[in-house]
């Protein structure tokens, strides 16, 4: 089955739903590290790569609104450096923001910059910024990047404070298995900074300027696997910290006291995770640093992503729960309300035993209580009648005399309710370590027919079978439910697809689909599918895992092939 994906070099094919850029201060995307508005090449370590010494040469004298092939109008310059500039651009075709590196032809660094950019684009891996165009003209040399305004680099969220153990390890995570998915490429990033890590409002990391940024600066490395390892090692140090693990300041962050060297995270603030702690050092162990318990160091990504995978799970910190007012005694006494007791008073009031009421003496008493009297008389004798014509009615059969009413036993049973769960948060489910549309993930849950997580298009279906195990989503419902039944809404119809839902133990894609807890599972031809079982399985993450998928013609996203589609998801119970 050959897998082809919607984001190669022709911007055309990459999701053309992409909302505008809204402010360029947000997440400038623009593929190169800045700090207050200039270039942030120092201070990274200078074994992460050595510089090589481009020939001068001016940067391209472009205005805001200049037009690059008639398409790309450029709106704000972000970075002017070493002979290139970057810029916020909109994509006047597809009607979205991108970014835009530009350099003359002439540059000393051009080639390689163009090399690097095709190469990136090539990989069509979604966890990292996508490189959507690379093009020489009019003595020009540009690479077009998609912008992402709804995204927040690792730089403003380290200004904030350490990031939780559970956040530190998804950024780890994440961040060691797109670099290894890399290198198993050929392709190195050599400028793994703060500012070249997004995180996007679904809570996935994305890395931009793989191969470009280390490109436009001129950056090489004999040993490109260590030099990456090293700085996601700085990257979780700072994150655990708000440190940088080395002796300059850099990307906001305070650099260790100097001459001390490297000191592990734990001694640096108090209440580091063990683990996480000790995973740093590992990856900075080329710094010279010892790893805790005498680990081995991890020298690439690889590794690193491995020893990740074998830590104990980090769950996610539990939602605050705010407890409710205390409950404000009141008091009612002589015409007051709520009126504060003095000091010293006893708060325990007693309250007057009122008489019964004297009997009724009267004429009109009397004949209410003889009324009364009749009328239960006459209830118990239409009871007993009724009880009667019963009892005749079964020993004659069972059949139904033309006075005799039914009662409320013989009426249909209610329908079982549904109570819909609400979903807190989703992640893309790929242990392959094929993600299809991260940045979709949002879109299936949002109660928005219109919007919706796709997938990439196949040539053979509907079942996936040896080709691939599955694909799909796993949802966080924000604590432990009982969950017994899934309504799912998706794009395509046709022959057919396959859905079946499973217990997950957290949001991460390291968890195996074999040994999860299936709850329920069917096919369906038509563009909804109604999932329930009888027997609820309480769980907090649900896996929704495609194992067959239609066959549909082309959109605006992808060509004609077996892909699906889903716009909504709700998980309820049944009770």
């Amino acid at each position: 089955m050959a897998e082809r994906s919607t984001a190669a070099v022709d911007v055309a094919d990459n999701s053309g739903d992409e909302p505008l850029a809204a402010q360029a201060a947000k997440a400038t995307s623009d593929g190169v590290d800045t700090q207050n508005g200039r270039a942030a090449d120092g201070p990274m370590p200078d074994k992460d790569g050595e510089r090589t010494k481009a020939a001068p040469a001016a940067a391209p004298e472009l205005h805001s609104g200049h037009k690059l092939a008639r398409r790309y109008r450029l709106e704000e310059c972000v970075t002017r450096v070493d002979g290139f500039s970057s810029w916020r651009a909109m994509d006047e075709k597809l009607r979205r923001a991108v970014g835009v590196h530009l350099m003359p032809a002439d540059h000393a660094r051009a080639r390689s910059v163009l090399a690097a950019a095709r190469s990136s684009a090539l990989l069509g891996d979604p966890r990292f910024v996508q490189v959507l165009d690379a093009v020489e003209e009019n003595d020009l040399v540009y690479v077009v990047h998609e912008w992402l305004p709804d995204a927040t680099e690792l730089t403003a969220l380290l200004a904030a404070g350490p990031l939780e153990p559970h956040e530190a390890y998804q950024l780890v995570s994440q961040v060691s298995q797109a670099m290894a998915a890399a290198h198993r490429e050929g392709l190195a990033h050599l400028r793994l900074t703060p500012s070249a890590i997004l995180r996007t409002s679904s809570g996935q990391y994305r890395i931009r300027g793989l191969a470009v940024n280390a490109a436009l600066r001129g950056i090489t490395s004999e040993t490109p696997q260590r030099a990456d390892t090293e700085a996601i090692g700085a990257l979780l140090y700072a994150a655990l910290t708000q440190r940088w693990p080395y002796e300059n300041d850099a990307y906001g962050l305070a650099g260790l006291p100097k001459g001390v060297g490297l000191i592990a995270p734990d001694q640096v603030r108090a209440g580091v995770h063990r683990g996480l702690g000790e995973l740093a050092m590992r990856a900075l162990a080329n710094d010279g640093a010892t790893a805790s318990r005498q680990e081995p160091a991890c020298t690439s990504p690889e590794e690193l992503a491995k020893a990740v995978a074998a830590m104990p799970r980090i769950r996610p910190p539990e939602p605050a729960f705010t407890a409710p007012p205390e409950y404000q005694h009141t008091t009612y006494q002589q015409g007051s309300y709520g009126r504060p007791t003095p000091p010293g008073a006893h708060t325990a009031q007693v309250r007057p035993v009122l008489p019964p009421p004297p009997p009724l003496q009267s004429r009109t008493g009397r004949a209410l209580k003889w009324g009364v009297a009749a009328l239960l008389i006459a209830a118990l004798g239409l009871g007993s009648w009724q009880l009667a014509g019963t009892l005749l009615g079964r020993n004659n059969g069972g059949t139904n005399g033309p006075n005799q009413t039914q009662t409320d036993s013989e009426e249909d049973p209610k329908p079982p309710e549904r109570t819909a769960l609400a979903i807190k948060g989703a992640a893309e489910y790929y242990p392959d370590e094929k993600p299809q549309d991260i940045d979709g993930v949002s879109k299936s849950y949002d109660n928005d027919p219109s919007s919706f997580w796709r997938t990439y298009r196949y040539d053979d279906g509907p079942d996936l079978g040896a080709y691939k195990e599955g694909l799909g989503l796993v949802f966080d419902l924000g604590e432990e439910q009982e969950v017994s039944a899934a309504s799912i809404a998706f794009k395509y119809p046709g022959d057919h697809t396959t859905a079946t839902i499973y217990a997950a133990p957290s949001l991460s894609s390291s968890t195996p689909i074999k040994s999860m807890k299936q709850i329920v599972t069917g096919s369906t031809k038509d563009k909804q599918l109604e999932l329930a079982t009888d027997t609820p399985v309480k769980t907090r993450y649900v896996v929704l895992w495609l194992t067959a998928m239609p066959k549909s013609g082309a959109s605006e996203y992808s060509g004609a092939g077996y892909k699906q589609g889903i716009s909504n998801v709700v998980f309820s119970r049944i009770s």
